[in-house]
């Protein structure tokens, strides 16, 4: 007899590719409890969109970004 969790896993699996990642999104966030962490997330957050917003720090395109680590693993 199949289990709640493998009922559930097969469920899912079968799930369109937009709704699997809304899933496992969903998921992951209910896995985050501690407010702590997440004030804490909350508050690099706001001090980096600062920096931005101030011009102390810049933001490149995710594909540059992505160059760069790869040029710099060879």
């Amino acid at each position: 007899m199949e289990t709640q969790f493998e009922k559930l896993t097969r469920e899912a699996l079968e799930l369109p590719l937009k709704e699997r990642a809304a899933f496992a999104q969903m998921l992951l966030e209910s896995l985050d409890q501690d407010p702590e962490v997440d004030e804490a997330w909350l508050l690099e957050v706001e001090r980096r969109d600062a920096e931005i917003e101030e011009g102390t720090e810049s933001v490149i395109p995710m594909a540059d970004a992505l160059a760069q680590i790869r040029a710099q693993l060879k």
